[in-house]
């Protein structure tokens, strides 16, 4: 399985990995607090980690939504974090322009599920030599991120993650499909599952989207199980008074008994024992 390193860690090569923050950088405090609580807590549990916060959610449900600070002074945010906390940081890229700006500041360059068959955009990332983390459409098969991939590795690059965040189900729901993580998986690359999005109500809540996060940590346990090589979760430190994607975003307090499972499942997976996956669920929920 193709690996590669940000910032002296080893991300997507036989070891499970993080990516986690706010949905939308909605103040420099906030996002230090974030970055520094899961910088903390995945030292302690010796998981790789990278901090993900957006400067721009061009996608929001309403007119009326919160967006975020801009790029510019996103970015401004995000080359602090990496350069107090030295964190490898990662943010959401939506045209070729922003590709250009983002990749001088940001380790890992994402593309938006909307966005994935944007051809000219996949090939930017891509030619930026910065990792990109492609997130699967809603929209799209599993099978179909195969052709998505050679848009970004033909450029030469294969620093490359593949992001399964579910899969539009009727109207305002999504599903998750685990065999599209082995499926993904046999692309040759690392596969995240975005355990928080995944939960996601699409305009749930008519202007905005709504969410489900009780089922965070059951859907989070069966991605490892199905062989995900790492979890993209969003956190804040009150989701319920998040600007965005709240509904599905976890509290902070519940992050390290999260991950600390997570962990112990990803291992016992790699050891070839998932017979007793379903008891570690039960023992670190109780």
């Amino acid at each position: 399985m193709a690996g590669f390193k940000v910032l002296g860690q080893t991300i997507g090569h036989d070891r499970f990995f993080v990516i986690g923050g706010p949905c939308v950088i909605e103040s420099e405090e906030l996002a230090m607090t974030v970055a520094g609580f899961l910088q903390e807590t995945c030292a302690r549990l010796a998981i790789p980690c990278i901090f993900k916060s957006s400067y721009d959610k061009a996608n929001r449900t309403s007119i009326q939504s919160y967006r975020g600070p801009g790029i510019k002074a996103g970015l401004e945010v995000l080359a602090r974090v990496r350069e107090k906390l030295n964190m490898p940081v990662l943010t959401d890229v939506h045209s070729i322009e922003e590709v250009e700006q983002a990749k001088d500041v940001v380790d890992v360059l994402q593309i938006p599920a909307f966005l994935v068959r944007q051809t000219d955009l996949l090939v930017a990332a891509g030619k930026s030599a910065k990792p990109v983390n492609i997130k699967k459409g809603q929209f799209l098969a599993p099978w179909d991120m195969r052709q998505v991939v050679q848009k970004v590795s033909q450029t030469g690059n294969n620093k490359i993650l593949l992001t399964e965040r579910g899969t539009q189900f009727g109207y305002n729901n999504l599903v998750v499909d685990m065999r599209s993580i082995p499926i993904m998986t046999e692309t040759g690359y690392p596969v995240v599952f975005d355990a928080t999005h995944s939960v996601q109500l699409p305009g749930g809540r008519g202007a905005s989207s709504g969410g489900e996060r009780q089922f965070v940590q059951p859907l989070a346990c069966a991605a490892l199980a199905a062989g995900a090589h790492g979890i993209f979760v969003e956190m804040h430190v009150n989701p319920d008074v998040a600007l965005c994607d709240g509904p599905n975003s976890i509290a902070l307090s519940s992050v390290p008994a999260l991950l600390e499972m997570l962990a112990d499942i990803y291992a016992m997976v790699r050891e070839g024992i998932p017979q007793q996956m379903p008891h570690a669920c039960r023992s670190r929920a109780q």
